[in-house]
Parts: structure tokens; sequence; C-alpha cells
């Protein structure tokens, strides 16, 4: 619970987080839940398309997203209230119920949408509980000299689910149609349950001396995040990068595809050495285990980012734009991971589920509502417009870390500061 400030003899000791059981009991609950989400997103998509026109499946597609994102602070309110183990449980056994349900009602009676939107509201709102509190729980199982290694583990763990989900959830939908798809779900999120039943993290860890110990509910973490002098600028930063990389890549990418005679092998190919490129750059996070000036590293891989971006958009060939989303695959896994550990490092444990959730909020709940503008910008400029867009927000946010006298100080020093956040330990 909150305010507990005993040392937890389990995590006193630096323990390498990828030999650390509890770590990888965390890390495969982690990846089977990311899968169940992906096959459980192409299962309703698939559904919702072949039962309904193109508006009613975006209506129910729509549905999943909106509680996500209008619950997502809350969701790490609850995380830091009542601990982020008993949360992630709690939301696993629902998703766990309403996969079963789904399964049941699609064969027992017609999949109309009508049925579908309801799965998919409650769904995105365990969802908004189970993304913060999965996200608060790495700081309470390890030391905060492990949490780069934990964030790149991470990072891989994501790059593994969108391999295996995409054919996997094909397959099953194939043979099977949607009702084994959401039984496969439910089995997949039981196993996630099961996991994280069995884990036992240890208690808040204390806050670094000198630094902010803020009050429990979701008004007093917003206060903290945004009185904060270094994760303030820091949550702008990544909101930013998110920007700046969301919308070429989600959005961007398939009018690109198409406009410069790419085709969908082509289109294929760029996706999967992104892909290729953001497990290195992960994976280099692992093996290193810490960055030893994240207020070097964060601008200058920003900078990677967005040159590689605004090469892939005017790529003169499939060629130059492969290596260009290989290029951009790397800097995206050490600057993702190297963000996510200065966010675990630089909060007060008890407030992190809040501060996961306001950065999950700005990263992933409202850039997609920014879709449309997108799509305009490449309609009226063409494609790689969107992605010179893209590099311009992501050097936005450089200026913004450079700007910031407390970000650059990080690092710098051996010593702690109030509210200047890490300095060696990562």
């Amino acid at each position: 619970m909150p305010g507990t400030k005993t040392a937890d003899p389990a995590i006193t000791r630096s323990r390498p987080a990828h030999r650390d059981p509890r770590v990888l009991a965390w890390l495969a609950a982690y990846t089977a839940s990311l899968i169940g989400d992906q096959i459980w997103f192409l299962a309703l998509s698939w559904t919702a398309v072949r039962n309904g026109d193109a508006t009613r499946a975006g209506l129910v597609l729509a549905a999943g997203s909106l509680p996500r994102a209008l619950l997502m602070l809350p969701g790490g309110a609850i995380a830091d209230r009542y601990g982020p183990r008993r949360v992630v449980i709690g939301s696993d056994l629902v998703r766990c119920a309403v996969m079963l349900v789904a399964a049941f009602a699609m064969l027992s009676s017609s999949p109309e949408v009508w049925l579908l939107v309801p799965i998919a509201l409650v769904f995105g709102a365990v969802d908004a509980l189970f993304m913060p509190a999965v996200g608060a729980l790495p700081v309470r199982l390890t030391t905060r000299d492990q949490l780069v290694r934990v964030q790149g583990m991470r990072s891989l763990a994501q790059r593994t689910a969108t391999v295996v989900s995409a054919p996997l959830g094909g397959a099953v939908l194939a043979w099977g149609d949607a009702e084994l798809a959401f039984v496969l779900n439910a089995a997949l999120f039981a196993l996630s349950l099961a996991l994280l039943w069995r884990l036992r993290p240890g208690p808040v860890p204390a806050a670094e001396s000198g630094s902010e110990e803020p009050e429990l509910g979701m008004r007093a973490g917003l206060r903290y995040a945004a009185r904060h002098r270094v994760l303030l600028p820091l949550l702008v930063v990544t909101a930013l990068m998110e920007l700046g990389f969301t919308i070429p890549m989600n959005i961007g990418i398939v009018l690109l595809a198409d406009d410069a005679g790419w085709g969908p092998g082509g289109l294929g190919l760029v996706l999967g050495a992104w892909g290729m490129g953001a497990a290195v750059g992960a994976l280099v996070l692992t093996v290193a285990g810490r960055v030893p000036r994240p207020a070097v590293v964060l601008p200058v891989g920003m900078t990677a980012m967005a040159a590689s971006l605004v090469g892939l958009g005017y790529a003169p060939s499939l060629r130059v734009g492969i290596c260009c989303a290989v290029a951009l695959g790397i800097s995206t896994g050490v600057v993702g991971g190297s963000s996510g550990a200065l966010v675990q490092t630089t909060c007060a444990p008890s407030a992190l589920g809040r501060v996961t959730a306001l950065q999950m909020l700005l990263g992933v709940g409202l850039i997609p509502l920014l879709y449309p503008v997108g799509g305009m910008v490449a309609s009226a400029f063409g494609p790689a417009s969107v992605f010179a867009g893209g590099g311009v927000s992501m050097l936005v946010g450089v200026a913004v870390a450079l700007v910031s006298g407390p970000f650059r100080r990080m690092g710098a020093t051996s010593g702690s500061r109030k509210d200047s956040g890490p300095t060696t330990i990562i």
C-alpha cells in the first residue's frame, strides 16, 4: 500500500532483471496480455466488417477506444491507491470473463453489431485499468538500476507480441471464426492471471531523498506531474515524440506506399524493417542495462528519429525506404525504452500509476483523434508532408529538452537534488 517505506530484502540486492524470476513472470504475463489484446482487436475488426458496413465497423472500434481514453487517468489513480498487482489481477479476471461471454454470445446468435458495442465498451474500460497498473509494477519487482533493462525487455515483448499475434489471430479466425479467437483470448488472459497471482511484489519503494511525496488521488497526481521540474518536460518530450511517430507510421505509411508504387509487398517490407530495427534497439538497452547520459541520449536519439522519418517520407526508392525504416526502428527502440525508464526512475513510486496513465493518455489515447488531420495534410500536400510534420514534432521535442535546465542536468552529477530526477542510476 502507498505510504509503506520499509525495504524489501528481495529487491535491495541488484539482481539482473533477465535472471529475476519475478521480472520474468511479469514479462510473460505482459506478453500474453499483449497478444490477447491484439488478437481481440483483429477479431473485433473482422467481425464488425463482416456483419456491418464501414460506418458500423468504425462505431464498434471507436466504442473500444473511447472508454480507454476517458478512464486512463482514473485507472492510474486506482492503481496507486489499491496497488498495481490487485488491479492487473482484477483486470485480467474481468477480461477473461468478457471473452468467454463474447464467445458464448457469438455461438448463441448471429454476431450483430449491436452485440459487439457493449463488449467493446467493457473491454476498453478494463484496459484503462490494466495499462497503467502493469506499467507501475516493475519498480516493486527490481532495483532502480535494472529499470532500463526492464524497459528494453518490455520493448522486446511488444515486438514479439506484434510478430506473433497477427499470423496467430489470422489463422484462428480462418479456422474457427471469432468464437475461437475469443476463447483463445480467454486462455491468454487466464495465463496472465495465473502468472500475476503467484507474483509477490515488494512494497512501494521510498521516494528519493528531498523529493516530493504526492498525495493519493487523480488531481494530486496531475498536480505532482505539473510541478515536477524534470517529469513535466519529460512527459512533453515523449508526447511530441509519440505524435511525430504515430501519425506518419499509422496513417502516412499506407498512403506513402500507394503513392510511391511500393504496393502491399513493399509496405510489408518497410514495416518489417522498422520492427526489426526496433527489436535491435530494445536488445541494445536490454544488454547494456543502463543509459549513462539520458539528457544526451534522448535528444540525440530523437534527432535520429526525425532524420530517419523524413528520409523515409522522401525516399527515392523502396531500398532507401527500408534502410530509413531500419534506422528509425533502432532509434525508436532506444529512445522509447530510455524515456520509459526515465519516467520510472524520476517519478515517485507512489504516483507511478497516475503518471504512467498520463503518459499513455498523451501518447495513446489522444493522438488517434488527430488521424483525420494527418489524412487532410496528406491529401493537400502529399504523403511525404506527414513524415516531414512528424520530424518537426520530434525536433520541437528536442528543443524542449534542450531548454529545460533540470532535464539537461540529468546524469551530470552523482548526488540527489530536489525534483531533479535520476542522476547516475540509469
